[in-house]
């Protein structure tokens, strides 16, 4: 088996290895840095979970260790597709490279200009970015890509999913041709295919597991959900959850759970901590700097439940969580494998759990073709719960309608003595009653539209009557 003292790296970059506690590579790392140290394109592809960041870090730091950076040119660049991940690879720098005199800068939303534009200024050996800020920066004339000399994107198909890939183009052509690639990527949808084509020269491919394939070390089930009533979904749902949760006891320790909207993000969150579960939002719609305290509680293990959108789904490393929660079925195929390769990760032993609702029923097809196995269908917990605490809504429905039959009986009861003849007086009575009621109205009618009552009054002006009003119209044309 290989070790990483085989791998021809920088023995300070070892050293770091060693005191991080890794010993033996995984195959992709395997794979990849022998090619990349030799300075050919490196094309890697493996499932989430297999170590691909320092399968790129640690060639990089190795070949940067010679050499100096100049003022606002990079001497390396990586791209992520999310602000998580570039933070992430940020600290597998720091924690590689910390016996070499490197210097790194990481352009992110949510962070000052003025902060990162210093860091440009002074010179980096690797920059880490996400496409959008990069290019902003770009455009403010604030930096140069024409000193790139190894280029990393990273997450590839995560890139594509949110519309990157012309902005990666982009980015690309600002590079020196004969920059060296290192590109990663979970699966090799065809855009991806082709930009590889494009860009890449005669790439070294290392493929470790199939394309799209789920860690084996990763325990999945599906349970299939129809509510009540269809105004009861979702909170019904979220009562599902809580079930599933607490079926699993105590080999739950920490969780993320998936949802496909950041506004059910927020509605989870609060609906578990409603409940008194110790849970977190976290969506590209939040500040980065909670964003970023929501994700170090959680890796500290301050926090037990993560709830998150995709943002959270790719690159993401923490180590031991247990259990992934599919509250939602994704809308992509491929999102379902980078979600639930959240657990499992290094060799651990994983659970992930799903939600599928009818509608979803046509997206959990194509996440079973997609890792080529049947998800394992669970039982329901609400179905087997007792009927008072599973719907309770649903219970009173029987009892209104049992209520219904004695109304319409005591109706029908009281409509009997009206089908008894009436007496002759009171009929007449009635009809003597009849135009005195409908003479009334229309006295008061023609009183308020201002006719004159039986004292032959003006109605309506009371004692303020003008004179000239009460004149005859000869004697108005007279004065």
């Amino acid at each position: 088996m290989t070790k990483f003292s085989e791998l021809n790296l920088n023995p300070k970059v070892l050293k770091a290895v060693e005191e991080a506690g890794y010993e033996t590579p995984t195959p992709i790392q395997a794979g990849a840095i022998p090619p990349a140290l030799e300075g050919r394109d490196v094309l890697g592809i493996a499932q989430t979970g297999t170590g691909k960041t320092a399968s790129f870090t640690l060639p990089m730091i190795t070949m940067l260790a010679r050499g100096r950076a100049r003022a606002r040119m990079p001497r390396s660049l990586v791209l992520c597709p999310t602000r998580e991940l570039a933070a992430q690879v940020a600290e597998n720098f720091d924690t590689y490279a910390k016996h070499v005199k490197l210097t790194k800068a990481l352009l992110i939303g949510g962070v000052s200009f003025k902060e990162q534009d210093q860091l440009i200024d002074k010179g980096v050996d690797v920059l880490i970015a996400t496409p959008g800020r990069l290019l902003d920066h770009f455009e403010r004339g604030k930096l140069l890509l024409t000193g790139v000399q190894i280029m990393v994107v990273d997450e590839a198909d995560r890139m594509l999913d949110m519309g990157f890939i012309p902005d990666i183009e982009r980015i690309f052509s600002l590079t020196p041709f004969t920059r060296q690639t290192l590109f990663f990527s979970a699966t090799m949808a065809p855009e991806i295919e082709r930009i590889t084509n494009t860009f890449l020269s005669n790439p070294a491919r290392i493929e470790v597991a199939r394309q799209a394939t789920a860690s084996e070390t990763i325990e999945q089930g599906v349970v299939l959900f129809k509510s009540s009533r269809r105004d009861r979904e979702a909170s019904e749902k979220r009562k599902l959850l809580r079930m599933l949760i607490d079926a699993e006891g105590d080999k739950c320790t920490n969780a993320i759970i998936f949802c496909n909207r950041k506004v059910d993000v927020d509605i989870v969150a609060k609906s578990l901590k409603k409940y008194g579960y110790d849970a977190a939002p976290i969506h590209g719609d939040l500040d980065q700097s909670q964003r970023t305290r929501t994700l170090d509680g959680f890796r500290a293990g301050e926090l037990r439940f993560l709830v998150a959108s995709d943002v959270a789904a790719r690159g993401l490393d923490v180590p031991a969580v247990s259990h992934v929660f599919n509250f939602d079925v994704p809308s992509h195929a491929e999102d379902y494998v980078h979600r639930i390769g959240r657990t499992g990760r290094a060799g651990r032993e994983g659970k992930a759990l799903m939600i599928c609702v009818p509608r979803d029923e046509r997206n959990l097809d194509d996440i079973e073709k997609l890792v080529q196995k049947e998800i394992p269908r669970l039982d329901n917990p609400l179905n087997s719960a007792p009927a008072s605490a599973a719907a309770p809504e649903p219970k009173a429905e029987p009892a209104a309608e049992e209520k219904r039959p004695s109304r319409s009986r005591s109706r029908s009861r009281s409509e009997k003595p009206t089908e008894k003849p009436e007496t002759e007086k009171p009929q007449t009575e009635t009809a003597a009653a009849e135009p005195a009621r409908e003479e009334k109205p229309r006295r008061e009618r023609r009183d308020r539209s201002g006719g004159r009552g039986s004292d032959n009054k003006v109605v309506g002006l009371g004692d303020h009557m003008p004179e000239f009003i009460a004149l005859s119209f000869d004697e108005r044309r007279a004065g």
